[in-house]
């Protein structure tokens, strides 16, 4: 990212910044960064040129954004009791989300202000490009036993149940509140995680948080279907960016969904993130036609059982009654559609000699209770997958609408009187 700086170090608080109130500054270095829309395909040149997303729009990007490269996900606990102290933070959060999707640093930046001050960012995205990084803001439902939120808690914000085989890991399972930060540059992720930690220090406190890498869902229609750690293609049959109707549907809170208190959810959507373990050297010694059959699936291609191609649509009686794709498939759940966003991780070892690998699985919809919910007690019940797979970390979040424009902020809706 490109460092700005300001004209008077003496205009920042020797305590670190308060983004809310700064001006924008300086364009990134070498001209005009190339924007592409959260919706839209990818820009081949910002792409090529590690452009921009725009931050404004009527939904947050990351959701139905081109899937980057690289995650970084963090589940905050929040420490303040202090209303307006939390708004606060959420106003400067933006800022900061504001800037450093754009490529710029946080207030005036990593350098060049107060010496006796810490600088206003942390400086390790210094020289870098946007990388199509989003960042996208969700509450979780402890947040509304906190600041008089109970009576605006969505009916559709359910805690989740305790599915067959999960086992879940407190230490990794719920939040106050989450930030997804998804680009090309694994750095410029975790900069931008950092960043939003430093400026919400006292306030809020990271929880848990998660490195992804090598999508394993896509949401741009013509490009190459990614590879899971299992090796087979994930996600053929995902929603695309671009298919608004599928998307209005099956993803964006509508504006008669609920009542009248989950009425600030118009625009957003429900987030299911789960922490998937894949028991990975049990996995390899399974012969190859078990694995077809587990996943329903050709490994080469990916085309369903039967057809030759993997956007062939799939004969689900052909596949073993077990088989993953069969019971995850829409027709096998009376139409039930999610928006998959999910990461490898590998997160060394177990202490046994075995990889702490799998896929980070993160999922928007319109309605858990009609979503993730009815999906995963089929699959938990009865999905041949489970032998090489186990749930360990879990959480739920309501993703509040985009940020309008430069005078609003994440979680307006919900905080403010009009909302």
């Amino acid at each position: 990212m490109t460092e700005t700086q300001g004209s008077n170090p003496s205009r920042r608080s020797l305590i670190g910044w308060g983004g809310a109130g700064l001006a924008l500054g300086a364009a990134a270095a070498g001209g005009a960064v190339a924007m592409a829309k959260a919706g839209d395909d990818v820009d081949p040149v910002a792409a090529e040129t590690g452009g921009a997303v725009e931050f404004h729009g009527a939904h947050q990007a990351g959701i139905a954004t081109p899937v980057q490269d690289r995650l970084h996900f963090a589940a905050f606990d929040v420490k303040t009791e202090d209303r307006d102290e939390f708004v606060r933070m959420l106003k400067d959060w933006t800022e900061a989300a504001r800037r450093m999707t754009a490529g710029r640093a946080v207030g005036e930046g990593a350098y060049g202000g107060l010496a006796e001050a810490p600088p206003d960012d942390t400086g390790e995205a210094l020289g870098l490009k946007p990388s199509r990084l989003t960042l996208t803001i969700g509450f979780g439902p402890s947040l509304f036993d906190k600041f008089g939120l109970a009576d605006k808690r969505p009916e559709a914000l359910v805690d989740l149940p305790k599915f067959p085989g999960d086992n879940l890991d407190r230490s990794r399972t719920g939040g106050d509140l989450c930030v997804q930060a998804c680009a090309d540059d694994p750095q410029v992720a975790v900069h931008a995680i950092r960043n939003l930690a430093r400026i919400g220090f006292g306030k809020v406190a990271i929880r848990w948080s998660q490195l992804g890498f090598g999508k394993t869902s896509s949401t741009t229609p013509d490009a190459q279907t990614p590879r899971n750690l299992m090796g087979f293609k994930d996600g053929t049959r995902n929603i695309a960016g671009t298919e608004t109707d599928r998307l209005k549907k099956f993803v964006w809170v509508g504006e008669g969904d609920g009542d009248a208190k989950s009425s600030w959810m118009t625009g957003g959507s429900y987030l299911v993130a789960r922490r998937i373990r894949m028991n990975i050297e049990t996995w390899d010694r399974t012969s190859l036609q078990e694995q077809e059959d587990v996943f329903g699936r050709d490994k080469r291609e990916g085309a369903a059982v039967g057809k030759a191609k993997e956007h062939d649509e799939p004969f689900l009686k052909a596949m073993k009654p077990d088989a993953h794709v069969r019971l995850a498939h829409p027709d096998s759940n009376g139409g039930v559609t999610i928006l998959r966003r999910g990461y490898s991780f590998t997160d060394g070892t177990d202490g046994l000699g075995r990889l702490d690998a799998g896929l980070f699985f993160l999922a928007y919809q319109r309605d858990v209770r009609k979503g993730f919910i009815p999906l995963q007690r089929r699959l938990s019940a009865q999905d041949a997958l489970n032998e090489y797979i186990q749930h360990v970390g879990s959480a739920v979040f309501a993703v509040p609408p985009g940020v309008r424009d430069s005078g609003d902020w994440w979680g307006r809706t919900l905080f403010s009187k009009e909302g």
